[in-house]
């Protein structure tokens, strides 16, 4: 089995990565399905198992067949989008599948395979942090190309700018950025490595070079069309410009 992780942060870029890696049709279909508290909706659609009174190595081996199931999408790839605040989850749920495992990479060989790792990260921690903030308070997660939106999560809000919270998810962006570089230095692992900005600008020619690296057919350009478009707008301008005078204020 070819297997591939997203190791991403919030807000950057997975989803979009994960749709176009889902329309080659030859790349599996990556989604986020070890998240905690997943939506009752996505685990009845990926066939997750319930917990009843299974023991941690039943319900463990019954969790990760449903989940390569549903991210090989009958490609024969298996695809996963994982933060890095699921990976601790991950780990402890193989091993108690597969026990005695001196590593994470060993744990996730055992459960997945020869797994190629991709580093996708957003070097402007500000616009990924506004992205953020603006998504959690106004519920609108996602838009399509068309404008339409094409994942919301809670009932429409009005966004409101706050300097301190902002300033506070900037620090946990990068955190979290950093922490997966940690961790890649100590399972010595050399990921493949994607930026948002790069991303954004040619998103096929991004997907083709992991189709690349896994061996499978590279995809067609114009069979693919992302369906999520970017969501900054003029609010997002506006916060980003008023916490840059905020911070430097604050000296």
């Amino acid at each position: 089995m070819k297997s591939y992780i997203i190791c991403g942060t919030p807000r950057s870029g997975s989803t979009l990565l994960c749709d176009v890696l889902a329309a080659t049709k030859a790349a599996g279909a990556p989604d986020s399905f070890f998240m905690r508290d997943v939506d009752p909706v996505w685990a009845r659609a990926w066939d997750l198992p319930e917990r009843s009174d299974l023991s941690d190595a039943a319900y463990g081996a019954a969790y990760l067949a449903a989940a390569i199931k549903a991210g090989s999408g009958q490609t024969g790839v298996f695809g996963l989008r994982l933060m890095r605040e699921n990976l601790g989850d991950v780990a402890r749920m193989i091993g108690a599948v597969y026990p005695g495992l001196a590593s994470d990479r060993a744990r996730l060989r055992a459960a997945f395979g020869e797994v190629l790792f991709v580093h996708l990260s957003r070097a402007d921690k500000l616009a990924q942090a506004v992205s953020l903030i603006k998504a959690e308070q106004s519920g609108l997660w996602h838009i399509g190309p068309d404008g339409s939106e094409a994942e919301r999560l809670s009932p429409p809000q009005k966004p409101r700018y706050d300097f301190a919270r902002i300033r506070a998810v900037v620090a946990e962006l990068q955190a979290l950025d950093a922490a997966w570089l940690h961790w890649f230095a100590a399972q010595g692992i050399a990921p493949l490595r994607i930026s948002y900005d790069s991303l954004a600008a040619d998103p096929v020619a991004e997907v083709a070079r992991i189709c690349a690296a896994l061996g499978v057919v590279e995809p067609v350009a114009a069979s693919l069309r992302p369906g999520v478009a970017k969501l900054a707008d003029a609010v997002s301008t506006d916060w980003m410009r008023q916490y840059r005078l905020d911070l430097a204020a604050q000296g």
